[in-house]
């Protein structure tokens, strides 16, 4: 008999992830000490958290019942694409239901994560820093030891570092990312360009529409549009049996979107690059809406700044075009940002957008170490994210269980863990762009995440 480790496991991040991972570990009966940056759960759907990176017209892009937690359904009168504040009281119910929100610390920014020595399950000490949540308080303060702990997952989510991409000249104007945009009012009588046409980018441009003297969005690339509502139901709801194969699904489809929003190129965006779904596709079209009414010029890519005037040049045809411009507002994406870790014990190499994780959660070397949220795939949801946090829960009390079916269980993780990668491309072929550097097709990821659990399950002499 083995001693059982009883330091609780610490959670980084209170948003969806972070409360998987804290109700999952209370089913499996580990102990564990959450920490948040914010002044409540809910994460980026917090607009008033410090790093909170949501704007006052955000929806979900899901529908509800496509994304909420299965075991927790939102309230029965939730509109198919809630915004921000019902979220927020969503998750803050799912934390209250559980009794999670006394065992996270707010406004407690992990500084450094370590390990406490070089062996896979040594276990990891904190260090943390108080802030009054304000994003300038952010980065100061005195540090403080947070304690040892048995194991680290973190779930502080993927998009809160900007990605700020460099521009020859200078620009007289106010240059801005989205992250650092809320209020639409914040464009008042301002000539705006947008710069990038995913989904934020195209939500602010629509924004821009009602309150901004003009608005123009420049893109790099072309994009599939998709309708929240197809035959007057959310778009995503409409093939909830067994998936299509790739390849019929791209094909019907793609067609299907022409018949519904048109050929985006007609409206003066690129050709796309890709076939549907092999990039996040863009889940908005009153922006093709504005376009077609005159309210948005869609603009090629940016060749230079000179004062307030921004050069184009189309990548294409090498034409070649000019505007003016009072703000520059980047919808650029985000980057991965964990930097309380060294990246070492990520997997995660020089020159690399993402670490390299099997199943987008365990890094190699460490046994104590897990990713949760880490992952894009159209139509995922929360449910998702909870899966996995079932996964690392069980695996992290099969540890602690030094028994026949506990060691049994946890051969089943480490076997898969060092056996070759399962495809979770689900037959699509995703741009080799940094952004899809995580991104993964939801049914073969879930498949694989919950056919794991099914194994240990049978492993340890339960039924799947």
């Amino acid at each position: 008999m083995t001693d059982i480790d009883t330091r609780p496991v610490a959670i980084i991040g209170a948003g969806p992830s972070g409360l998987a991972a804290a109700r999952n570990l209370d089913r499996q009966g580990v102990d564990w000490v959450g920490f948040e940056l914010g002044p409540d759960v809910g994460g980026l759907w917090n607009i008033d958290a410090p790093r909170s990176t949501v704007y006052d017209s955000a929806h979900l892009i899901s529908s509800a019942r496509t994304t909420e937690f299965t075991e927790f359904p939102m309230p029965a009168d939730t509109p198919d694409y809630p915004d921000h504040r019902r979220l927020l009281a969503y998750f803050r119910d799912f934390a209250d239901h559980f009794g999670l929100r006394e065992r996270f610390r707010f406004h407690t920014e992990v500084v450094r994560a370590e390990p406490l020595g070089p062996g896979r399950d040594s276990g990891w000490r904190l260090t943390v820093r108080q802030t009054d949540g304000d994003d300038d308080e952010v980065g100061r303060g005195p540090e403080a030891d947070a304690g040892e702990f048995s194991a680290v997952v973190i779930a502080n989510g993927t998009l809160s570092e900007p990605n700020i991409p460099g521009f020859e000249g200078e620009f007289s104007g106010e240059v801005r990312h989205t992250s650092r945009y809320k209020y639409p009012q914040e464009l008042a009588g301002k000539r705006v360009l947008v710069v990038g046409g995913g989904n934020s980018g195209c939500d602010i441009a629509v924004d821009a529409v009602h309150h901004a003297a003009s608005v123009d969005i420049s893109v790099r690339r072309g994009y599939h549009f998709v309708p929240k509502y197809i035959l007057g139901r959310p778009a995503d709801t409409l093939n909830s049996g067994r998936p299509l194969p790739a390849r019929i699904k791209q094909f019907v489809d793609s067609r299907m979107l022409k018949l519904f929003t048109g050929d985006p190129v007609r409206f003066g965006f690129p050709e796309p690059d890709h076939k549907l779904y092999e990039s996040h596709p863009v889940v908005n079209s009153l922006v093709l809406h504005h376009v077609g009414h005159g309210d948005i010029t869609v603009r090629p890519d940016i060749e230079r700044f000179d004062g307030h005037t921004v050069h184009f040049r189309d990548g294409k045809t090498g034409e070649r075009s000019s505007g003016e411009y009072d703000l520059i507002m980047l919808a650029t994406g985000y980057v991965l940002d964990y930097p309380f870790i060294d990246r070492q014990h990520l997997d995660w190499r020089d020159g690399t957008a993402a670490p390299d994780l099997h199943l987008n959660i365990f890094p190699s070397a460490r046994d104590d170490l897990a990713v949760l949220g880490m992952l894009e795939a159209s139509g995922i949801g929360w449910q998702g994210r909870y899966e996995q946090a079932d996964l690392v829960a069980r695996y992290l009390a099969a540890r602690r269980d030094d028994s026949p079916a506990g060691r049994a269980a946890l051969v089943v993780v480490d076997d898969s863990r060092r056996g070759p990668r399962p495809d979770l491309t689900g037959g699509y072929q995703y741009l080799g762009v940094d952004r899809m550097a995580y991104y993964v097709n939801k049914t073969a990821y879930r498949d694989a995440v919950t056919g794991l659990v099914a194994e240990m399950t049978r492993a340890a002499g339960g039924e799947a």
